[in-house]
């Protein structure tokens, strides 16, 4: 449940009509700065918040674009810009060697597991998969994109993947992470 709350401006982005475009990326605007707000309220760091944090900066400056010219040619590549603005704050964060997903983790994991090795690569591995997930879904959207196709049911398509690829592979390495731990009598999470 954490990374549908984590990914929630994303969604909310998604689901909104193509045609009204300005509109979805004030509303994500707003999902994400709200989600912020309740997290910071309720405790996290911002090392928690890292890709909240660059969905509010993302759909802050795609919000100004799309009400400053709504028929805009970046229009046709919002979907691709977003899998690209989520493949660079992932890749970022594990470039600052802070892997988003260790703030998600950290969430449902107790903090004496939080500076083990296991936990952390756990997370880099995870944070990876993430950030190619993102940078792959980009690349076709932008090829769709360039073929016309930037809001169709296969960029629909896509993007859905895009973010169920990752999530299920996230799912069953943590999965597979913890059962390998247990059966040699370590604890990962």
């Amino acid at each position: 449940m954490s990374y549908l709350r984590t990914f929630l401006p994303w969604i909310v982005f998604a689901v909104v009509p193509s045609r009204d475009w300005q509109w979805g990326a004030l509303a994500a605007l707003v999902a994400a700065v709200a989600l912020i707000a309740l997290e910071k309220r309720s405790g996290a760091g911002f090392d928690a918040l890292i890709i909240e944090t660059g969905s509010a900066l993302f759909f802050a400056a795609l919000a100004a674009v799309a009400f400053a010219d709504p028929h805009s040619g970046v229009h046709g590549y919002s979907a691709a810009l977003s899998s690209g603005s989520l493949a660079v704050i992932a890749g970022v964060s594990l470039a600052i060697g802070r892997p988003f997903t260790l703030g998600v983790a950290k969430r449902t994991t107790p903090r004496e597991y939080w500076g083990l090795k296991p936990f952390i690569r756990t997370n880099v591995v995870i944070t990876a998969v993430w950030t190619a997930a993102f940078a792959v879904t980009a690349a076709v959207l932008a090829l769709l994109a360039q073929a016309g196709d930037a809001h169709s049911t296969s960029a629909t398509l896509v993007q859905i993947a895009g973010f169920a690829v990752p999530m299920v592979f996230t799912v069953r390495y943590v999965a597979h992470v913890q059962a390998k731990a247990g059966a040699a009598g370590q604890v990962a999470r």
